[in-house]
């Protein structure tokens, strides 16, 4: 059985958060999958869009909720 192809529109470039050695750049885009609504995408792309990795995919409620997480979140908090 053949794999379905998924279709995107990348409607917005909101900006790249990483490049890896490869090429592939980590970013944050607003998309269309399958012809759906359009949601905020974070996940990584290859060149010229040609290739996707996994990511994920928030609706606007969603976007609102992080959002306002991160307001008071501070990035020296996180160990490494």
């Amino acid at each position: 059985m053949p794999k379905a192809e998924i279709k995107y529109e990348i409607i917005k470039n909101i900006g790249v958060l990483a490049t890896n050695k490869s090429g592939w750049q980590r970013e944050a885009n607003i998309v269309k999958w399958n012809e759906g609504k359009a949601k905020l995408d974070i996940r990584d792309w290859g060149p010229d869009h040609e290739k996707v990795g996994k990511g994920i995919s928030l609706n606007d409620e969603e976007v609102a909720i992080l959002k306002a997480l991160l307001e008071d979140f501070d990035p020296a908090d996180i160990e490494g």
